[in-house]
């Protein structure tokens, strides 16, 4: 699937003019954890989250009292200065943007959400916002999927099992043989580690027809 499978968009922003108070209106009353800052000329300026709400002096001086403690610059301290106290969206708003284009795939977008932290994304086209795609996006994605469509057959499933094994479990190199009797996944291989043989089952499971999983490894060592 791909980001304009299960984008949202129907897209609430604010201004960069708009006051703190007021985005976080806007995200409660839209039960989300972010909206986009679009300009006055229409383009995608920033993105304020929750995240950027975490320290503000609204919340008690508690909020930021412990960055005292902490070694930071002057300028790491100004900015967390007007991170928590400023009133204009434009002074706390996320500036360094991480966008996608509609045709991205959703393994890359839960990759970029992993790797920079964050729960939705901006979604453009020739430049332009055209949605946002975010975690619960990606939920709805996993409960629509469609199971492999696997050939019916015992032969069928172990040839499928021995697939499935063999991408990026962590079991390359364990030796794995894989028989299915109707229906009934039997597993031998160099097997070890708890972690492993949880892997081997899921990657067994995983497979249309499967009914069940019986495993012939070696006993854990002490």
């Amino acid at each position: 699937m791909l980001v304009k499978d299960v984008m949202i968009t129907k897209v609430v922003g604010v201004s960069p003019d708009n006051s703190v108070r007021r985005a976080a209106e806007i995200m409660l009353a839209n039960h989300v954890s972010g909206v986009p800052v679009i300009d006055d000329a229409g383009q995608l300026v920033g993105i304020i989250s929750e995240g950027d709400l975490l320290r503000r002096t609204e919340l008690g001086r508690g909020a930021i009292a412990e960055l005292g403690d902490q070694v930071f610059s002057a300028e790491e301290r100004a900015k967390a200065y007007v991170k928590s106290n400023a009133w204009r969206v434009a002074d706390v708003m996320s500036r360094n943007l991480i966008v996608v284009e509609e045709d991205a795939s959703l393994v890359s977008v839960s990759g970029l959400m992993q790797e920079h932290g964050v729960k939705r994304i901006p979604v453009m086209k020739e430049g332009a916002l055209i949605g946002i795609v975010s975690r619960a996006d990606l939920l709805k994605a996993i409960v629509t999927a469609h199971h492999d469509e696997t050939a019916r057959g015992d032969d069928a499933i172990r040839r499928s099992i021995s697939i499935r094994l063999s991408e990026n479990t962590g079991l390359e190199g364990k030796d794995m043989t894989v028989t299915v009797i109707d229906g009934v996944a039997h597993l031998w291989g160099n097997v070890d580690t708890a972690e492993c043989r949880k892997a081997a089952r899921v990657a067994a499971e995983s497979v249309r027809g499967v009914r069940g999983v019986v495993e012939h490894f070696p006993e854990e060592g002490p």
